[in-house]
């Protein structure tokens, strides 16, 4: 999906070369910790204006192939272009922070500012600026209360306004929504999709299928490999899905959304009238 219009970029490595409208290219991706591969053979180009989601099982390499677009981890096998001087922003899982870390939200977001500044403290204009953000994502006049006092919502919104105040061309977002209620599930994604028409491209990996196939243009369904990819109602069908997951599913039409459910399993005991 390419909602805004760019020219084609050369990637930092000489003589690599993107096509236009890409932002990074994954070609022929294979990654291995030291053991079996976590990803095999991987093709995954981002345009500028995408906001994709990554499903797929536990163990399935989502977070992998996030921080290998990201540049994090290297190839094992293959390669990732990046635009050169390509801004990119990383919002971590919300399990993995210490919410007791005395911080508050201005400094949380601050702590983001670029290396090598003449000041090691925060000046009035970049105040000014992380005022700016956190009002831009709801967050207004909460820039002096301490993270371990926000909501799950809150919470996420402030990690994301992090990689919002570096400028990031592109953001990826490491399960989002993991571990929120349902409305606060649907108003991160609806702030996604927010941001990502106003020019943000996005990247996410996520366990909320039924999220994902009600907000998201388009999805990546992997299982080590990339087993499918495309618009929502492509993917997210049987065959793809049993595939990515290792079992039987079904996808209803439920108001006008597609829902993914567990396929109902068959008792061996019971015949057919």
């Amino acid at each position: 999906m390419n909602r805004s219009k760019r020219s084609p970029f050369i990637d930092l490595r000489p003589g690599a070369m993107l096509a236009p409208g890409a932002l990074i290219d994954a070609r022929s991706l294979s990654i291995s910790y030291g053991g079996p591969n976590v990803l095999v053979d991987v093709d995954l180009t981002v345009e500028a204006g995408d906001l994709i989601g990554i499903v797929g099982p536990s163990g399935s390499g989502k977070s992998t192939l996030l921080r290998a677009l990201l540049g994090a981890v290297p190839p094992t096998v293959g390669e990732v272009n990046r635009q050169s001087g390509l801004s990119v922003g990383l919002v971590p899982q919300v399990e993995n922070i210490d919410w007791n870390f005395p911080v508050t939200v201005g400094e949380c977001v601050g702590m983001a500012r670029a290396r090598g500044l003449r000041t090691p403290w925060i000046t009035k204009s970049e105040r000014a600026m992380i005022e700016s953000v956190l009002e831009r994502l709801g967050l207004h006049g909460l820039a002096d209360r301490h993270i371990r006092d926000l909501s799950g919502g809150q919470q996420q919104r402030v990690f994301l306004a992090r990689a919002l105040y570096t400028d990031a061309e592109v953001i990826f977002l490491d399960e989002p929504t993991s571990g929120l209620d349902v409305k606060t599930r649907h108003d991160v994604l609806h702030l996604l999709d927010d941001l990502n028409r106003d020019g943000l491209t996005v990247v996410l990996t996520t366990h909320d299928l039924n999220g994902i196939a009600a907000h998201l243009p388009t999805i990546v369904c992997l299982n080590q490999r990339v087993v499918g990819a495309g618009r929502p109602e492509d993917v997210l069908v049987p065959d793809v899905l049993e595939q990515t997951y290792g079992s039987p599913m079904e996808v209803l039409e439920h108001g006008g959304m597609r829902v993914v459910v567990d396929a109902p399993r068959t008792s061996p005991m019971l015949g057919s009238a």
